[in-house]
């Protein structure tokens, strides 16, 4: 329960990050209610491919990923089944020896962190993914990345948060100021609002320098043993971060199930949700010629969401105003990184010591123009 004079907080969002909020504000005993319009772990979470993988294009983003993932670990042991968490490791795949400089140069960086990796040659790719193409010059293995399904971890988190407390409940919110939010034609007030809603963030904090950027993804049939990795092209950073109208890059993803998720792309275009076939097609082309046996493999389904972007490809945490506070633009990685976003969110709010640097991160920072669709 929250200690008697504790500070209340509006968690508005219910997506993995606003989840993982919520528990780290209870957790320090806030008296915490979650605003959230659907249902816990939808939105930017439900339409997400699950990775925990070290990644980021700055040495902030990947400290911010680094202690998160350290802190999915830890919760490993108490996660139940639903959320899937399995520690598979990543395979960043050089297609040629520029390339594979390039992984070497990240695995010296990630060693010099303490991070288990290994830069494996062409053979020892071909033994670890054999359903990899031939002629792949090798492969960067990052060995405790893992995968997990985004929306069963947000509605574990909310369910510990409600555990120590907090409430959630299905509201609209139709704006926020410092302390109070609206929804239903109504305030509801609280010592402080944090607004963790994605890609919507803007709607509630105009000029908050986040947009939605569509992604494609695609699930298979089941294929026990088709892949074992969580697989990436060395390429793939560039793609996520450059903010273009298009791109695609390789990224596929083993399931418990056997079934492999295929991605990814990337595309402003505003917030049109429809399959853009001939990007969707770009990006299987891109998979199969990566891993050629997805060429016969039966496609389940297809969908598309949208990851809330910032033009210089770090998210948004802290204070937007007195008393109003943001946890948003995480592009793909809000899954990989809330639970670190939490604990930075929750020791600025209350006045405590962050565990990592907060500057990189302030809200009000100056970045680059956003890109319009």
């Amino acid at each position: 329960m929250s200690a008697p004079g504790s500070p209340s907080v509006i968690v508005v969002g219910a997506g993995v990050v606003g989840a993982a909020c919520a528990s780290a504000l209870a957790a320090a005993g806030c008296q915490v209610e979650v605003l959230e319009t659907a249902f816990p772990g939808s939105g930017a979470t439900g339409a997400a491919m699950g990775h925990l993988a070290l990644m980021g294009d700055s040495p902030a983003q990947l400290a911010l990923a680094s202690l998160s993932r350290r802190l999915w670990a830890e919760r490993a042991p108490v996660m139940p089944a639903e959320v899937e968490h399995r520690r598979c490791g990543t395979l960043w795949v050089a297609a040629d020896e520029s390339e594979m400089a390039q992984a070497r140069a990240l695995a010296g960086l990630h060693a010099e962190r303490g991070e288990a990796v290994q830069v494996l040659d062409e053979m020892e790719l071909r033994e670890a993914e054999p359903g990899l193409r031939e002629g792949l010059a090798g492969a960067l293995l990052v060995e405790d990345d893992g995968v997990l399904y985004g929306p069963a971890a947000a509605r574990w988190l909310l369910e510990a948060a409600e555990r120590r407390g907090a409430r959630w409940r299905a509201a609209a919110v139709e704006a926020v100021a410092p302390g109070r939010a609206r929804c239903g034609g109504g305030w509801v007030e609280a010592d402080h609002v944090v607004v963790a809603a994605g890609p919507v963030s803007p709607a509630l904090l105009p000029g908050l320098p986040v947009v939605p950027r569509k992604g494609h993804l695609v699930v298979t049939e089941r294929y026990p043993g088709l892949l074992r990795h969580q697989v990436l092209e060395l390429g793939y950073s560039r793609s996520a971060g450059e903010l273009t109208r298009e791109s695609v890059a390789f990224n596929v993803q083993p399931r418990p199930t056997g079934q492999v998720l295929v991605g990814s792309s990337r595309e402003l275009c505003g917030w049109d949700a429809s399959v853009n076939r001939p990007l969707l097609a770009r990006m299987l082309r891109r998979a199969i010629a990566f891993m050629p046996g997805l060429a016969s493999a039966q496609g389940l389904r297809t969908w598309t969401g949208f990851r809330p972007a910032t033009a210089d490809k770090r998210p948004l945490i802290g204070a937007w105003e007195e008393r109003l506070w943001v946890a948003a633009g995480h592009e793909g990685l809000g899954i990989t990184t809330a639970p670190a976003t939490a604990q930075l969110l929750c020791s600025l709010l209350l006045g405590r010591t962050p565990p990592l640097d907060p500057e990189p991160f302030d809200p009000r920072r100056t970045m680059p123009e956003l890109l319009s669709p």
